[in-house]
């Protein structure tokens, strides 16, 4: 997969998307070459853990109690409320169900682990786009983790809150605790105790075993780590990084892609090109269209251009993970058809590869100055041919102006 991704010019696709193709035609609904079994199932596990501690791990709490934090938090809901009124006047969904409430979630939801290393790929983070896609991507993660906690649950609305009570105290005890002794975890950090790894895999996988126990979603136990281990080192840590990065990125990540994939069944989905394409489409109105609309009223980001507001906007709407995650719940509790769940979890995917792509196309189209080239072809339509190869140069040279800018590191 990283072969072939960084073999395609200008790296268009990412390569989680080659890595969800690969699992999808090798798994068994196709070939058959990949099985799933319970072994292949934990790694798989493993993967979706780090895959949100590293999500949680990258939010700066700033992102959900600054002025953009709390237009992202208010954005998800209206995009919560949106979704609700979709599926409810859907017939082939019951918002009353574990269907409805599942592709309600699955249509509020950004994929901010996915998107993690597609920004670092492509040097945003820490440019004024990145900084606004993590700030509304942190909720369009954190939103629906916390809404499948109460409302995916089989228990009464108490039990639930006493229940996620707990699991708040849990987390601050992990917290607390060794920050009492970070001198030490500090000074063994790159010895051969790696006391900073053993550490997050023990925060880790304590807060998923919680989660397991109360039957909470993984995803829950594993972004709320994120958050102790940013609580613990609010500077962050880039030796770190690097390692959990090895062990995240080198290797159980990819796996959960992978099975993620294998569960896709590419029959199901070519028999409902309606429903995929619809989803999508939804998923584009229904996140998109409010990210748009809020970072226009946003006094923090008024001012970010045009097509600076649809680029975060189209990136928020990358989804896959919470797909995954929502659709196994209904599944598991015959609520949703594999095959219904097969065709939400391959839009997902194609949103991983899809918006950013609409995204980088996007900025291209922009700079060409398609409107300025079109009044210039009325005028001139006798140079219509040298005005619009003029354009395309011009949007050719912004376009290696901005790659040599952000290789250098400058965003």
């Amino acid at each position: 997969s990283p072969f072939i991704a960084s073999a395609i010019p200008r790296k268009p696709v990412p390569e989680t998307v080659f890595l969800l193709v690969f699992g999808a035609v090798l798994g068994p609904h196709m070939l058959g070459i990949i099985h799933v079994d319970a072994e292949v199932s934990l790694v798989s596990e493993l993967g979706l853990a780090f895959l949100f501690l590293l999500a949680g791990f990258e939010i700066d709490p700033k992102n959900i109690t600054g002025v953009e934090g709390r237009y992202g938090m208010a954005t998800w809901i209206v995009t919560f409320g949106i979704a609700w009124l979709a599926v409810r006047f859907t017939p082939w969904f019951s918002v009353s169900h574990f269907d409805g409430i599942a592709v309600t979630l699955a249509l509020t939801s950004t994929a901010l682990g996915t998107l993690v290393p597609i920004m670092r790929e492509r040097s945003l983070t820490g440019t004024r786009v990145g900084d606004s896609i993590l700030a509304y991507g942190t909720w369009g993660e954190l939103g629906p983790v916390l809404a499948m906690s109460v409302l995916l649950s089989a228990r009464t609305g108490i039990q639930t809150l006493v229940i996620l009570g707990l699991f708040a105290v849990v987390c601050v005890l992990l917290a607390v605790v060794p920050s009492r002794f970070f001198a030490f975890v500090e000074e063994r950090a790159d010895t051969t105790s790696q006391t900073f790894v053993r550490l997050t895999v023990l925060i880790l996988v304590t807060l998923v075993a919680f989660s397991a126990i109360f039957d909470l979603d993984i995803v829950l136990g594993s972004f709320a780590a994120g958050f102790v281990l940013r609580y613990i080192i609010p500077e962050g840590n880039h030796t770190l990084e690097t390692k959990l990065d090895g062990l995240a990125y080198g290797f159980l990540i990819p796996v959960f892609f992978t099975v993620s994939g294998a569960k896709i069944d590419l029959t199901a989905v070519a028999s409902r090109p309606g429903l995929l394409v619809g989803f999508i489409v939804a998923l584009l109105i229904i996140r998109a269209v409010p990210i748009l609309v809020s970072m226009s009223i946003c006094p923090e980001t008024r001012d970010v251009s045009a097509y600076g507001r649809i680029t975060v906007a189209l990136y928020c709407t990358t989804a896959l993970p919470i797909i995954v995650a929502v659709t196994s719940v209904a599944v598991n509790a015959g609520a949703l058809s594999q095959d219904v769940a097969s065709v939400m979890v391959a839009a997902g995917a194609i949103t991983v590869f899809l918006m950013p792509l609409l995204a980088q196309l996007f900025y291209r189209v922009v700079d060409a100055a398609p409107v300025a080239a079109v009044a210039e072809v009325a005028e001139h339509p006798s140079d219509a041919l040298d005005i619009l190869r003029a354009h395309h140069d011009l949007a050719s040279l912004l376009a290696r102006e901005h790659e040599l800018l952000t290789s250098h590191g400058h965003g």
